[in-house]
């Protein structure tokens, strides 16, 4: 059989796996209410991993997710997750944030800082526990700030999703929710562009600062000089080129993209056509990210120490996120129930925090196992959210029209 078949009929094999398994899961089991289709697809890419679907058919796994057709996936799955992190970084409303900049700072800063904290002393006691958590290129404290910093982040495009599902994305406690999240996402950045420091490269990496900065100016200045359609385009020619000097910099092609959508602004490209653009990508794309993040998961340290680091860093993320919020709202005086609500919005997590461990995971900071307890917290934490939300909304809203 496998000497009857080349490489592309194997990988359409392996593209109708997946896109066919998570569907069918998600529409039979009617799995929306606690599992939307992406955190499906997510778990997804984890049983067709070597961990689960790798263990049970060890000859099949091997036929199907070969080498040719991995790289392949890899391929696909880096321009997706590109064009993702791109229009998050598109859609930041940084204006709004400085208009309510009090409320804003205080509230995305105790959002930001305590799970980080909460985060950072699971991380020691992960580390205590033994050394498998320590990628060969990684230091006690980068893996310290990066498991404190993926616990603290909120997924931004998930979160966007989850509010519309629950029909509050253009209330005003959707767009305060909004500038929250959009200010942590920010820090991610930050926090991933100091772990990434390479001191034998610092000074390719202050040339990509400076030399970023030179060409946003010039490609703001030609945004406004193009008509619409256009600017399409171009943004994605920007966006690969952004992505290559990162990486050439030593910073990681993620963070290239992430800036590259953060210099353009929103107003320059139809709401609807992005709202689209998004959810294309979510469809067509995407799906093909969630199974090669799935490929790297991994039970080396013992999967019952790996699930127990995925509880432990569970509990310091919702506990952490929930906490700082509370503090914010007790600071800024609001309604009873209110940071209840807020916080458990903001601890989802999904995309973005699986974005940045995998970067984590590229530059061997972390190791597959410390991965694969993080991208478990991810995943527990995003089904979470919308049944814990759900009935505590009703309440805030039943009261707000009071």
């Amino acid at each position: 059989m496998q000497a009857a078949m080349n490489t592309s009929e194997i990988f359409l094999i392996a593209m109708t796996i997946i896109f066919s398994v998570p569907y069918l899961v998600w529409r039979v089991l009617r799995t929306d209410h606690y599992a939307p289709l992406v955190v499906v697809q997510i778990v997804g890419g984890i049983l067709l991993g070597p961990g689960v679907l790798g263990a049970l058919f060890p000859a099949y796994h091997a036929f199907v997710f070969n080498l040719q057709v991995i790289g392949a996936l890899n391929g696909i799955a880096w321009w997706a997750v590109m064009l993702f992190v791109w229009v998050a970084g598109i859609e930041l409303d940084l204006g709004q944030a400085w208009k309510y900049r009090r409320e804003t700072g205080i509230t995305a800063g105790l959002a930001l800082a305590v799970p980080l904290v909460f985060g950072s002393v699971a991380a020691i006691v992960m580390l205590r526990t033994g050394t498998g958590w320590i990628g060969t290129g990684g230091t006690r404290w980068q893996v310290v700030l990066g498991i404190g910093m993926a616990c603290a982040v909120t997924a931004l495009p998930i979160l966007i999703l989850l509010m519309e599902k629950l029909e509050i994305l253009r209330q005003p406690i959707g767009q305060r929710i909004l500038r929250y999240a959009s200010m942590d996402d920010v820090a991610i950045w930050g926090v991933l562009a100091l772990i990434l420091l390479d001191w034998d490269r610092v000074g390719r990496q202050l040339g990509f600062l400076v030399g970023f900065t030179i060409a946003a100016l010039a490609i703001r200045w030609l945004m406004t000089r193009l008509p619409q359609r256009d600017r399409w385009y171009v943004g994605l020619i920007w966006l690969a080129v952004s992505g290559f000097a990162s990486d050439w910099s030593g910073l990681h092609y993620m963070v290239g993209a992430f800036l590259a959508g953060a210099v353009l602004d929103a107003k320059w490209f139809d709401l609807a056509a992005m709202d689209a653009f998004r959810g294309n990508i979510l469809l067509a794309v995407m799906p093909v990210f969630f199974l090669s993040t799935g490929l790297r998961t991994s039970w080396d340290v013992g999967g019952v120490a790996v699930f127990g680091a995925a509880a432990l860093l569970l509990a310091a993320s919702v506990g952490g996120k929930l906490a700082g919020i509370r503090i914010a709202g007790r600071i800024l005086g609001w309604k009873p129930g209110e940071a209840s609500a807020i916080g458990w919005l903001l601890q989802t997590k999904a995309l973005i925090m699986i974005i940045f461990c995998n970067i984590l995971l590229d530059k061997a900071i972390i190791t597959n196992a410390t991965f694969t307890a993080l991208l478990l917290m991810a995943v527990a934490s995003t089904m979470l959210t919308i049944p814990v939300v759900k009935p505590k909304l009703k309440v805030l809203l039943r009261l707000a029209d009071h």
